[in-house]
């Protein structure tokens, strides 16, 4: 079941637990030597986390100046929205995660974050279900979380070509 007021609540918390990060974001050409710590804000395992990215991804020119690599093919092989569960966006997230840390050259130190906040931005997901759906997305997001965690590149310190 839907919280419908879930979402406007997830976003006043990144409103109050990202105050420099969203400041940035009215005048991010004149910080670009943050981009380190806006990443990371962006690739924690809360939902603050994940609603700023999301507000940011929906705004992308403000970030332009940080040259962030906002492309993602979702689930890659896998399913985006398997058995009807919406796991596209957490999908783009986690790429988001992977190609900027491997651009940045510190994916091997980020990874298992990075693959943490997929799993819980998948778990999210199955928050707004119940009963047996609810525990067959949480099977789902588990398998999903396990196939990142274990072929997800492990070590690769460059930049995707």
């Amino acid at each position: 079941m839907r919280r419908p007021h879930a979402v406007s609540l997830a976003a006043a918390g990144a409103a109050l637990a990202f105050p420099a990060v969203l400041a940035l974001a009215s005048d991010a050409s004149a910080a670009p030597a943050d981009k380190p710590q806006v990443l990371s804000s962006w690739t924690q395992t809360s939902a603050a986390s994940y609603n700023a990215w999301l507000s940011a991804r929906g705004n992308q020119g403000a970030w332009a100046a940080y040259g962030f690599d906002w492309s993602t093919d979702y689930c890659s092989s896998s399913p985006d929205n398997p058995f009807g569960f919406p796991f596209q966006t957490a999908c783009a997230r986690h790429d988001f995660g992977y190609r900027n840390y491997k651009a940045a050259g510190t994916f091997s130190a980020n990874k298992s974050r990075i693959d943490s906040a997929f799993y819980e931005d998948l778990k999210r997901v199955c928050n707004n279900y119940s009963g047996a759906t609810k525990t067959s997305c949480n099977s789902t997001a588990w398998t999903y979380y396990h196939a990142v965690d274990i072929f997800g590149l492990k070590g690769a310190d460059t930049a995707r070509s």
